[in-house]
C-alpha cells in the first residue's frame, strides 16, 4: 500500500514544490493536497494520510487548528504533524510544540532542508526512501529538541522577529536615475526584508507594490536571487513596524545598469499568499 501524505498550504505553489520533492523521496507516493485546513480536514477524515506537512497561517481553519482538531477529534490523532512556516522566531515554534507538531520547517526553505525533515518521520513509520532519497545521517538534527535546550545546536538560520530592528536597509537602496525612482504600483511607504532559502536576508528599497506583487531595489549580493526561487517578504511601515510576512517567488531579476558591472539589481517578487488578512493588513499602506 503506498504511503499517503498531506500537504495543506494556501499557496499553490509551496505546494506544488512540496509535491516534487516528495516524489524524489518516496516510491509511489500518494499526494494529498488542500488549500486550507477546512479542506485538509474531510480529505483526513476520509483517506487518513500517513503524514501530514501544514502551513500554520491558513484561511477558514487555520494550521494550529487542523492540528487541534486532529489531536482531539479525529480517528487518527497520532498522524506526524510537520509544521510549515513563515515565522522562525522561538515563541512561536514553541507555541506549535506545545500544540503537538512533530517537527517544523520554517519558509523558505531547500528541498534538501524538506527532505531531511520528512525522511526522519518516515523512518519513524518504518516507510523506506527511494535510494537517495535517504539524507546524510550526520545533519539529521531534532530540531524540536534544539529548541527546548536537548541537543547540541548546528548552523542555525537567524530567527525573523522584527527584520526592520537596525537602521542598515536605509543604505540598500543603490544609486538610480530619478525616473526610476518613481513607484509604478501603489505608494508604499515603508521598507522589506527579502529571504531566500540558503541566503541571507536581503535588505531592499520598495518601489513599486501591489496586493500581487512587489518591487525592490537593492545592492547586488554575493549570491543573486534566481527565478522562481522560493522567497518570504517581510513588509514594514515607514515606522519600521511590521505589516505583514508574505510567501512569494522571484519573477524577475534584472540589473539597474546596462552592464555587468552593475552595482544595483532590480527585483520583483509576485505573492503566493492567498490569506485576506495579510492582503488587507497591506492595502491599508498602499
Amino acid at each position: 500500500m503506498p504511503v499517503k501524505i498531506m500537504v495543506a498550504d494556501d499557496a499553490t505553489f509551496v505546494r506544488d514544490m512540496i509535491k516534487r520533492t516528495l516524489r524524489t523521496m518516496v516510491q509511489g507516493v500518494e499526494l494529498l493536497e488542500a488549500p486550507d485546513g477546512a479542506r485538509a480536514r474531510v480529505i483526513i477524515k476520509q483517506k487518513q494520510p500517513d503524514l501530514i506537512l501544514s502551513d500554520w497561517e491558513m484561511p477558514e481553519l487555520s494550521g494550529e487548528e487542523l492540528l487541534q482538531w486532529l489531536r482531539e477529534e479525529s480517528p487518527t490523532p497520532k498522524t506526524p504533524f510537520i509544521m510549515i512556516t513563515s515565522r522562525g522566531d522561538r515563541e512561536h515554534v514553541m507555541a506549535a510544540v506545545q500544540a503537538g507538531v512533530n517537527d517544523y520547517i520554517s519558509k523558505p526553505f531547500t528541498p534538501e532542508e524538506l527532505i531531511r525533515k520528512v525522511a526522519k518521520q518516515l523512518k519513524k513509520l518504518n516507510i523506506s526512501l527511494k535510494p537517495g532519497g535517504d539524507p546524510d545521517k550526520k545533519v539529521q538534527q531534532d530540531s524540536l529538541s534544539l529548541l527546548t535546550n536537548g541537543a547540541t545546536k548546528p548552523k542555525a538560520k537567524p530567527a525573523v522577529v522584527n527584520p526592520f530592528a537596525s537602521p542598515q536597509a536605509a543604505s540598500a537602496e543603490p544609486k538610480v536615475k530619478p525616473a526610476a525612482k518613481k513607484a509604478k504600483g501603489g505608494n508604499f511607504e515603508g521598507r522589506a526584508v527579502l529571504r531566500l532559502a540558503g541566503k541571507a536576508p536581503l535588505e531592499c528599497a520598495v518601489r513599486e507594490a501591489s496586493l500581487q506583487a512587489l518591487g525592490v531595489f537593492l545592492v547586488r549580493p554575493d549570491q543573486i536571487p534566481c527565478v522562481f526561487d522560493q522567497a518570504v517578504v517581510d513588509l514594514a511601515d515607514k515606522n519600521e513596524q511590521l505589516i505583514a510576512t508574505i510567501n512569494a517567488y522571484i519573477h524577475s531579476v534584472q540589473a539597474v545598469e546596462p552592464n555587468a558591472a552593475s552595482r544595483g539589481i532590480k527585483v520583483v517578487v509576485r505573492f503566493v499568499d492567498n490569506d485576506p488578512a495579510k492582503m488587507e493588513a497591506l492595502s491599508l499602506h498602499l
